[in-house]
C-alpha cells in the first residue's frame, strides 16, 4: 500500500485541488466497504461509475472520502480487491472500455493509517460506448442514468484518426459532373488567395486539371468528395453515398423553406442572398443621430455558413440548415465541435490541429472559402463587436450537433451603448459581457474580474450592467430596476400594508413583486415573495414578526398574515 507521507488534512486538501467538483469528469464515494460497491447494484455501484465517466472524456473516482467535503475517511474492508485483481475485474464487467489508462493508484495517510483508492478512468475508444450492466450510463446531476440518444449519437459518429471521408474518390466521376462556372469562380478566388506567390503568374496558363489539382479539389487527376460538394453539378449529388449534401434555409414564420445544393462555392451567395438583411438603427447616448447598419455582416454569414460545410459529418446524411428568426441566424451541422470548445477561438489565439473533414478543409481554405489558421471566428466575434452588437455564441450546440448563432439586432441596449463608449475594453471582458446580457453562465473568475472592474452588480447566477456603466451610458432606470430594492424595504412593505389590517398572500405578493430585481425569473420572485414572507415569521424585523391567522388556511396563496401581537 503506496503511503503519501500526507496527513488526512493534506491529502483532503490535494485532493481537493486535483478532484475540485463533482462533474462528468470526477465522482467522490464514501465507501468503507469495497464487497458489492465494485459490481453491485447497477447505476450505483463503481463499475456504472466507470462506464458514465469513459462515455464522456474519462476521469476519476475518488473511494474512501466524504461527499462534499471529501474528507478522508478512508476504506476498511477491502473484500478480495487488491490493486492487482481490480482493474481486471473492472475490465470484465465494462464491455468497451480500453485497458490503456485504466488504473488504480492506492493512498495511505501518514497519521491515521486510512487508505483511499482513486480510479482512473479513460476515455471510450472512438465509436465504441462502455457499457456495464447491459447499459451503457452517463452522469445525470448527482446520479446516473442510460446514455441519452444524442450523446449514444455523438460517440458512435466521432471523427476516427485517418479517416477522411472527403479524400475519397468518387468512381466513375469525370470533369464533366463538375459546373463550368464554379471552376472559373474557383480559379479566380485561387488567384486572388496566392497573388503574394512566385509562381501566381503562371496560374492563368494552367490546364483545368493542373488547377483542380494543386488546388486540393481533386487528386491526381480524379475527383474526390470535395470536388462534387464545392464544384459539382447539382447531378452530381448522386454519385455520393447517401445521395445527401443539402442546405436548407427556413423562415419558420412565414412558412418557408428553399433548399440549395452544389456546387456550394456559388450556391453559398445564393443562401446569403435570401437572408433577409434590412439596415437597423442603434443610438449612442451621447450622440444625437443614430447609427445606422445592415442586420447581419454578410461576411459574417457566409464565413458561418462556409465552416458548416467544412465540418459537417457528412456520413451522417443529413443537411445543414439556415434557421431565420426575429434577429437571429441559427445555423446548424451535424457533428461536434472536433478541436476543443468553440469558446477557444473567439481571441484567434489557438490553431485547430485536427478538421473533421481535412481534404475539404484544405481545398475550401484554397479557394478562401475558410481561414485555417484559426482566425475565422475570431474575425467573427470583433465584426460582431463593431457593430455593437450581441457575440455570435454556439448555445445549443451538442457533441452530436454543431449550432451556429448570429445576432442581428440588441438584447440589452446597455451592452452595445457599454460597447459604443468603452472601445478599449478587452475582448475577453467584451466576450463575458456578452454571457452576462444574454443570461449564460459565467465562469466564477471571470465574475470576479468584471465586478473588479465594476461591469457587473448583482449575485450569481443573476448578474447585470453595473451602476457605473448604467451612469455613463444613461440608463440609470434600467439599473435601478435590475437591482431592485433590499430585503428590509420589502419587509417593511409588507408590515406597513398588515399594520393596515390581515392579508392573504395573494394581496401581499404584487406589492413585493413590483420591488423585485427585474433580472429574477418568475419562479425566482415567487419564492423570494416567500422566502420574505417566512423571515418576518420567524426572525421578525426591527422586533415586529408576522403569522398566519388561524381562522383561514394554514399555508399557501390564501393564507391569511397578521402582525403578531
Amino acid at each position: 500500500m503506496a503511503s503519501t507521507n500526507m496527513t488526512a488534512k493534506e491529502l483532503q486538501a490535494w485532493l481537493k485541488t486535483h478532484f475540485p467538483t463533482e462533474d462528468e469528469r470526477h465522482e467522490w464515494k464514501e465507501w468503507r466497504s469495497l464487497k458489492s460497491n465494485v459490481s453491485g447494484r447497477k447505476g450505483e455501484d463503481l463499475v456504472s461509475y466507470v462506464s458514465a465517466l469513459a462515455n464522456m472524456e474519462g476521469g476519476c473516482v475518488v473511494i474512501g472520502v466524504q461527499d462534499k467535503t471529501l474528507a478522508v475517511t478512508g476504506i476498511a474492508d477491502f473484500a478480495d480487491y487488491t490493486l492487482e485483481n481490480v482493474v481486471h475485474r473492472i475490465l470484465g464487467k465494462t464491455p468497451g472500455l480500453p485497458s490503456v489508462g485504466l488504473s488504480v493508484e492506492a493512498l495511505q495517510t501518514s497519521d491515521t493509517a486510512a487508505t483511499v483508492w482513486v480510479v482512473h478512468v479513460p476515455r471510450h475508444a472512438a465509436r465504441q460506448p462502455v457499457h456495464a450492466h447491459d447499459k451503457a450510463w452517463q452522469r445525470d446531476g448527482d446520479s446516473l442514468v442510460e446514455l441519452r440518444p444524442d450523446r449514444l449519437r455523438g460517440i458512435l459518429t466521432e471523427l476516427i484518426a485517418g479517416q477522411d471521408w472527403s479524400a475519397e474518390l468518387v468512381p466513375r466521376a469525370t470533369l464533366a459532373i463538375l459546373d463550368p462556372a464554379a471552376i472559373a469562380k474557383a480559379r479566380e478566388k485561387f488567384s486572388a488567395k496566392h497573388s503574394q506567390e512566385r509562381w501566381a503568374v503562371d496560374i492563368a496558363t494552367w490546364s483545368t486539371e493542373d488547377f483542380l489539382d494543386k488546388a486540393k479539389i481533386t487528386l491526381h487527376g480524379q475527383i474526390t468528395r470535395t470536388a462534387l460538394l464545392l464544384l459539382g453539378t447539382p447531378q452530381s449529388v448522386g454519385l455520393l453515398p447517401n445521395s445527401t449534401a443539402e442546405i436548407t434555409w427556413k423562415v419558420p414564420e412565414e412558412r418557408i423553406a428553399k433548399h440549395f445544393g452544389p456546387p456550394f462555392l456559388l450556391t453559398t451567395t445564393d443562401v446569403g442572398l435570401h437572408i433577409r438583411n434590412p439596415n437597423i438603427k442603434l443610438f449612442p447616448a451621447t450622440e444625437l443621430l443614430a447609427i445606422e447598419l445592415p442586420r447581419y455582416d454578410t461576411k459574417v454569414v457566409l464565413e458561418g455558413l462556409h465552416n458548416c460545410i467544412a465540418h459537417q459529418d457528412y456520413e451522417q446524411a443529413g443537411r445543414i440548415v439556415v434557421l431565420e428568426t426575429r434577429g437571429r441566424l441559427r445555423m446548424s451541422n451535424l457533428g461536434g465541435f472536433v478541436d476543443g470548445q468553440p469558446e477557444d477561438y473567439f481571441t484567434g489565439e489557438r490553431t485547430p490541429s485536427v478538421y473533421r473533414n481535412p481534404w475539404l478543409a484544405v481545398a475550401m481554405n484554397n479557394i478562401g472559402m475558410i481561414d485555417k489558421g484559426g482566425y475565422g471566428i475570431g474575425d467573427m466575434v470583433r465584426s460582431q463587436r463593431k457593430r455593437y452588437l450581441p457575440l455570435p455564441d454556439f448555445e445549443g450546440s451538442t457533441r452530436a450537433e454543431t449550432v451556429f448563432n448570429i445576432y442581428g439586432q440588441q438584447i440589452d441596449e446597455n451592452y452595445s451603448r457599454m460597447l459604443m463608449d468603452h472601445t478599449d475594453l478587452p475582448i475577453e471582458q467584451v466576450i463575458w459581457l456578452d454571457r452576462v446580457q444574454k443570461k449564460l453562465k459565467v465562469a466564477n473568475e471571470q465574475a470576479t474580474l468584471l465586478r473588479k472592474a465594476k461591469l457587473i452588480e448583482g449575485r450569481k447566477p443573476n448578474f447585470f450592467v453595473s451602476a457605473v456603466v448604467a451612469k455613463v451610458t444613461n440608463t440609470q432606470n434600467q439599473y435601478v430596476l435590475n437591482k431592485g430594492f433590499d430585503d428590509d424595504h420589502c419587509k417593511r412593505t409588507i408590515l406597513k400594508r398588515l399594520r393596515l389590517g390581515p392579508a392573504t398572500g395573494d394581496q401581499l405578493r404584487p406589492l413585493v413583486l413590483k420591488q423585485l430585481p427585474a433580472v429574477l425569473s418568475e419562479k425566482e420572485m415567487e419564492t423570494k415573495v416567500k422566502n420574505l414572507r417566512t423571515a418576518l415569521r420567524l426572525r421578525g424585523l426591527e422586533g415586529v414578526f408576522i403569522e398566519v391567522a388561524p381562522t383561514g388556511p394554514a399555508r399557501g396563496a390564501g393564507a391569511i398574515w397578521r402582525i403578531k401581537e
